[in-house]
């Protein structure tokens, strides 16, 4: 498989993951708002084990490629790359929701205090990357085993840890699953490339996984609410953890597949720009949210797609008006002072993760 199709194939699952993303959060929003359920909820449900933990395998697959370069290298690229659009776009966030919206400057400075140690709304994914890569990092620089790790982190992810510090139990949920990137990554560039050149068989394996995965989720003990789905028995600690990595893989698989048809090179470019959507999407979600639902609009379906597309579109242009005009490109790529001192000033938030 040729660099190209390696990447291509990286961002096509980097356009899926970002598409499921913002249709959880579009649907769950829709039902907190309205009490109802539409067929995205159902979508949702059927992708709960690996949404998430795909999106932070795919930002590990590159990690050997950075993990031996320096301290200060590594951390420009991989920790404080993330700080600064979480910094940047949490503000933005508090100060236009809580300052502004909700007029109560005290309380936007109260909640920026706490986003320095408790991540922010959806910008918890952006702080978790930073503090994954910098833990991967420390235990590669102490030559931790990496089995050892792999399995430890397991055993965290299925302990279900509760401790009530935000920080501490989405480490502990997802932490393994950023590190079966970085360990796994040989084996589902290879698992992608057999998928190419054996369509057949890799399509009667999706059948498999897809039947699988549905059984468990919706098996008994299945809830579905507004919000938030219950799973079957896939909640299950250990059958969740083997469900989300056979799930990861299983979007690995499609997302080579989908390389190889031209009218889905959309997705493969929305992938690209996951970063610039994951941090500016949710304002237009909920100004569109709040504006269809006074219009009338207020079919679950028809409002979540409604609002999904505006909120994909709409950072989108965003970047393209910023791109145009040249101003405000701090708000998705880094600035010199924003870069730790003698490393690359090669940083935008919409480069492919090395």
């Amino acid at each position: 498989m040729s660099e190209t199709n390696r990447l291509d194939w990286v961002d096509m699952a980097k356009g899926i993951s970002i598409f499921l993303v913002v249709m959880m959060y579009a649907a769950s929003s829709v039902g907190e708002d309205t009490g109802g359920v539409g067929a995205l909820h159902w979508a949702i449900a059927f992708a709960t084990p690996f949404r998430m933990p795909e999106f932070f395998l795919i930002s590990g697959l590159f990690l050997s490629q950075v993990i031996d370069r320096p301290w200060r290298a590594y951390a420009d690229r991989r920790v404080v790359h993330y700080l600064y659009f979480y910094v940047l776009w949490a503000l933005i966030h508090i100060i236009f929701k809580v300052g502004l919206l909700a007029t109560d400057p005290v309380g936007a400075v109260e909640q920026i205090a706490w986003a320095v140690i408790q991540p922010y709304g959806v910008l918890w994914f952006i702080y978790m990357l930073a503090v994954v890569g910098a833990v991967t990092k420390l235990l590669a620089d102490l030559s931790a085993p990496k089995w050892a790790v792999f399995a430890i982190a397991a055993i965290l992810q299925m302990a279900t840890i509760q401790t009530g510090s935000y920080l501490i139990d989405q480490f502990a949920e997802y932490f393994v699953f950023f590190y079966a990137g970085y360990v796994l990554a040989p084996h589902l560039f290879r698992l992608a490339g057999w998928a190419g050149d054996h369509l057949a068989l890799a399509l009667a394996g999706l059948l498999l996984w897809a039947g699988l995965n549905a059984a468990l989720v919706f098996s008994p003990g299945f809830e579905m609410h507004p919000i938030h789905p219950v799973m079957g028995f896939a909640g299950l600690p250990g059958v969740h953890l083997v469900l989300a990595l056979a799930g990861t893989a299983a979007l690995c698989v499609i997302a080579a597949l989908l390389t190889r048809l031209p009218f889905m090179d959309w997705l493969r470019w929305m992938g690209s720009k996951s970063l610039v959507i994951y941090v500016a999407f949710v304002l237009p979600m909920g100004i569109s949210r709040t504006l269809l639902i006074k219009l009338g609009v207020d079919e679950p379906t028809v409002l979540t797609l409604a609002i999904m597309a505006i909120s994909i579109v709409s950072p989108l242009v965003l970047y393209w008006i910023v791109q145009r005009i040249g101003f405000g490109r701090f708000l998705f790529e880094r600035p010199d002072w924003a870069h730790l001192p003698g490393t690359s000033r090669r940083s935008a938030v919409a480069a492919p993760a090395e």
